[in-house]
């Protein structure tokens, strides 16, 4: 499609947006209250827990916070972290009756066990420190981390496992090492951590399995979302792989890939990308189909209906917020989603009807004027606006005036190519020619 044609498109399918006639029959999925047992259901390991008090701590809701302490009590009791445990028992407050209690028998025999074994790997590592096999005394330390981090001993598991780096004899070993070097540095909140180990492993190419790949591309993109930097998080997540799928449950789930990886592009891609990367991305679509909800958002992003892609972000909004790794970047996102839109509608018209646009983005007119006064000051939408007749008017330049100057540019250049080409022809046909003098 040739740019004027595509830019008319743009305008009819803006157009029809803001008609109070048009209508879509396209249903909105309600924002529910979130299902915390089938949110809990996507995740395992310890993630799964942090996510429960996660949600516990956030939601204004009582029955749902007593539901997602009960549900991180019953976790918890299948693992060995005795002082996790404490701490959902201080939560719970009695609030779950006798069965949610403290349970001191069932603490003191973790606590044992916990003893008994950490004993026996110290043991078994001092004795392969003795005998000096490399591979031995990786997996001694390998064991140690797995101990500690069991026991939500996170610094000192992150410490074990990076001791292994210098007993890796393989590059398999190396990816093992970042791998749980990320995972921990994921649970302490150390992104700059899992940035570093997700380069170091991706420098064994040769020994990378699409499934690792997958890994390294969620784990990068959690580091870039974390660092605010969106439009590199939105690469990663639509670059990760359908081999992820539920394994790698232990940190992200595949809805959470297409979530972040929807919203950050919404936020930082332009039209074109949006399309190329996100749309007609047979990878990502895969993972989209998972959360309808964004898919569709999305489309509507694109394909201008404003309206309706905003009321799918209201009503995913309260989800959102109790996302562990998402909620400190809502704001931010919607803000720049819905600033891309304001200004993706108005760059096609030259004057803009106020009311009309307030009828597109539900939001009335005295609203739309602050935000539009906001970006016209901050230099992202060029125009000004008729407050007393409600009109946008857009600061289009001298179109007349740059086609004059374009038209004298190319006039002078193709003098000065005329006037250079008769120059060499005259050279050529005097022989006036310098030789290259030749190097015997």
């Amino acid at each position: 499609m040739e740019p004027d044609e595509d830019l008319g498109q743009i305008a009819d399918e803006i157009y029809a947006n803001g008609d109070e006639n048009s209508q879509r029959h396209r249903p909105i999925i309600s924002g529910e209250q979130l299902d915390i047992e089938l949110y809990a259901a996507l995740y395992s390991g310890r993630t799964k827990i942090m996510r429960l008090l996660f949600i516990a701590d956030r939601c204004g809701n009582a029955s749902m916070q007593v539901e997602a302490l009960r549900m991180a009590y019953d976790e918890i009791k299948k693992g060995e972290n005795t002082q996790l445990f404490r701490e959902v028992i201080q939560k719970i407050d009695g609030r779950l009756g006798p069965n949610y209690g403290t349970d001191p028998a069932w603490s003191d025999a973790v606590d044992r066990r916990a003893e008994l074994r950490k004993e026996k790997l110290e043991n078994e590592l001092n004795a392969y420190r003795t005998n000096l096999i490399k591979e031995s005394i990786r997996m001694g330390y390998n064991d140690f981390g797995d101990f500690y981090y069991a026991h939500g001993q996170l610094g000192e598991a992150f410490k074990n496992y990076v001791r292994t780096r210098d007993y890796c004899t393989t590059a398999k070993h190396i990816i093992h090492m970042c791998l749980n070097a990320i995972l921990v540095s994921i649970e302490m909140g150390q992104f700059t951590h899992v940035a570093s180990y997700v380069s170091k492993a991706e420098q064994s190419q040769d020994a990378l399995e699409s499934l690792t790949v997958a890994k390294l591309r969620c784990a990068a993109g959690l580091a870039n979302l974390e660092a605010k930097k969106y439009k590199l998080a939105a690469r990663k997540f639509l670059e990760v792989g359908p081999e992820l799928g539920n394994n790698y449950t232990e940190v992200i789930a595949p809805q959470d890939v297409a979530t972040y990886g929807g919203l950050c592009a919404l936020a930082s891609f332009d039209r074109a990308e949006l399309k190329s990367k996100v749309i007609d991305n047979i990878n990502f679509r895969n993972f989209l189909e998972l959360v309808p909800e964004i898919r569709e958002l999305i489309h509507d992003f694109y394909t201008s209906h404003y309206a309706s892609c905003l009321e799918y972000l209201g009503n995913l909004k309260a989800n959102l917020l109790l996302d562990i790794h998402l909620h400190d970047h809502v704001e931010t996102l919607y803000d720049q989603i819905r600033n891309k839109a304001l200004i993706q509608y108005t760059h096609p018209f030259v004057s803009v009807d106020l009311n009309m646009m307030g009828n597109a983005f539900k939001t009335s007119v005295a609203g739309l004027e602050k935000e539009l006064e906001a970006l016209i000051t901050d230099n992202q939408i060029q125009a000004r606006i008729d407050s007393h007749n409600k009109i946008l008017y857009a600061r289009h330049a001298d179109q007349r005036n740059a086609t004059f100057q374009k038209v004298l540019q190319t006039g002078r250049e193709f003098d000065r190519d005329v006037r250079s080409m008769l120059l060499r022809a005259n050279l050529l046909k005097h022989e006036h020619i310098l030789r290259a003098s030749r190097k015997h």
